[in-house]
């Protein structure tokens, strides 16, 4: 009997353990970038430039901070990133003044403020997503280019997590469940 109960504790520990290691797994290789670093999301910053500073992967994410009702973060497709038409080509809207975009697939991605004149005026930026090596670096025109890091953020990947796992378990109650089981 002493021996079952502990065999279940120790695969109750290890299950926890492993599902905390797979969400900062997950953390160490996903960077997030503050769009526009300290100027944000309006339209003072040039996001061309912006963008070409960094090499962005899948898992990445990208947060859009501005002032919610004067901007808005669309993310588009090619033609409509050239055009600044909406009226076809959006693949999603954000509207809520601190967006965050999850850059999970390999592809080019297109996104603008869709503001009357805010697009054609420079609010819009494209950036090719790509897999992470193995090394953390990725390889562009044949030449090796190591990843820039991306300017800190409040949303961490870690407080980020923290916050999915408090969704569905909240911390205290995580806690006392602990207790009651041993």
């Amino acid at each position: 009997m002493v021996i079952t109960n502990f065999f279940n504790n120790c695969t109750f520990i290890l299950s926890i353990l492993i599902l905390l290691c797979s969400f900062l797994l997950n953390c160490v290789m996903a960077s997030v970038y503050a769009v526009g670093d300290q100027d944000e999301w309006s339209s003072q910053t040039n996001y061309a430039t912006w963008a070409e500073r960094y090499n962005f992967s899948r898992g990445d994410v990208l947060v859009f901070k501005y002032v919610k009702g004067q901007h808005n973060v669309y993310e588009v497709r090619e033609e409509t990133f050239r055009s600044c038409e909406t009226s076809s080509g959006v693949l999603a809207k954000y509207e809520s003044g601190e967006d965050e975009v999850v850059l999970n697939k390999v592809k080019k991605y297109w996104f603008i403020c869709n503001i009357a004149g805010h697009c054609l005026g420079g609010m819009r930026f494209g950036i090719e997503v790509k897999e992470v090596s193995n090394n953390g670096t990725d390889f562009m025109d044949g030449a090796l280019n190591p990843q820039i890091q991306p300017t800190p953020s409040q949303n961490s990947c870690i407080s980020q997590r923290w916050r999915v796992i408090g969704k569905f378990v909240p911390f205290g109650t995580g806690l006392l469940l602990l207790n009651l089981y041993f």
